[in-house]
């Protein structure tokens, strides 16, 4: 998917500026597509360029005057095409899972030490998404919001996110539970004494 149509998801609401857009990637965005803020400010000018969205000045007192951008019907109408075209599987690479596969070879001190860095991360995830959950919501239960919500799909891309880093969260306190377990059997294994057999001499 190019970082244009996730440009264009992200403007459908209301509009934004460059700084604001990239707050609402790292805030959201970010669990299913992710881009630096300098990536973000070029794609404005280019899809500005191609007539998808439209910018206006905005003069304020004390800041420097800003850019706020939405998307034009052209826009939508690329939006629609995008939506339309079959979705392509999704496929992860992570280096961390790259140092799991080799666990049996590698020194898992460092990478237990990796995966309990990653799972914090996780929760930090975990607990920024239930905000952002709560705050799109406000006083209504989730199953109510769901059907009568005004803006339901950065919700739902929100609840996959919230899935996701949970998920994360998970595995990798498990790993590193098994991890633990087995350098314990290890050390023990490798302090055990020597040359006995078990068996009589007779």
């Amino acid at each position: 998917m190019p970082l244009r149509h996730a440009v264009l998801a992200a403007l459908l609401n209301e509009e934004l500026s460059g700084y604001q857009l990239a707050k609402a990637f790292d805030l959201g965005v970010a669990n299913f597509w992710y881009a630096q803020p300098q990536q973000l400010y070029a794609e404005l000018t280019r899809l500005e360029r191609a007539g998808l969205i439209t910018g206006r000045d905005v003069v304020q007192e004390t800041r420097p005057t800003k850019r706020l951008f939405k998307v034009t019907d052209a826009g939508l109408a690329e939006l629609e095409h995008f939506s339309a075209a079959a979705a392509k599987p999704s496929f992860v690479r992570d280096d961390l899972l790259v140092k799991v596969q080799a666990a049996d070879h590698v020194d898992t001190a460092t990478l237990i030490a990796q995966l309990t860095e990653r799972a914090a991360f996780a929760r930090a995830k975990i607990e920024v998404f239930g905000k952002l959950l709560h705050t799109m919501r406000g006083d209504r239960t989730e199953e109510e919001f769901l059907r009568h919500g005004a803006r339901i799909g950065p919700y739902l891309t929100c609840l996959r996110g919230l899935a996701f880093e949970q998920g994360n969260h998970d595995w990798c306190e498990r790993t590193v539970t098994v991890l633990r377990a087995r350098r314990a059997v290890g050390d023990r294994h490798r302090s055990a004494p020597t040359g006995t057999t078990g068996r009589g001499s007779g």
